[in-house]
């Protein structure tokens, strides 16, 4: 991405603007974890473990993660929202919108996990297209459910 002053700025102003976000870091984490998982990145799933962990995700959650699972209900509820969009490349129907607003998330937030999921797929590719090494502890990834 240094390669590319634009790049660099889009990533870093992107990034920046979500972690001053309704969503907490941790439930970030767990929506990179999905978003790795379901786009084969092994890099960024390595990655977020470790960045998960520091975040306060739990060893339990940073497993699950890659399902699209949390011990929080309403964590869990992103979470498939969030495995819902990357499979339907945005196409959500209404049910999968009323399920995540009972949850507990209002619009601003619903907007803050499609953002979360937007970031995390340019972040996948990029290492994907990149073929970067994982220099993170190699986490295996989770078989597509």
């Amino acid at each position: 991405m240094a390669t590319s002053p634009a790049v660099l700025d889009g990533y870093l102003s992107f990034s920046g603007a979500l972690s001053k976000g309704l969503l907490p870091g941790s439930l970030r984490e767990q929506i990179a974890l999905v978003s790795a998982a379901e786009n084969s990145c092994e890099y960024c799933y390595a990655a977020h473990h470790v960045l998960g962990a520091h975040a306060g995700v739990s060893a339990e959650d940073l497993a699950a993660g890659g399902h699209a699972r949390a011990s929080d209900p309403k964590a869990a509820a992103a979470l498939l929202f969030a495995r819902t969009v990357l499979r339907t490349r945005g196409f959500v129907a209404d049910a999968d919108i009323e399920a995540v607003r009972a949850a507990g998330y209002g619009d601003g937030e619903i907007g803050e996990i499609i953002g979360a999921v937007a970031l995390n797929v340019f972040t996948n590719y990029f290492n994907s297209v990149a073929r970067t090494e994982v220099d993170f502890p190699a986490v295996d990834l989770p078989v597509a459910a």
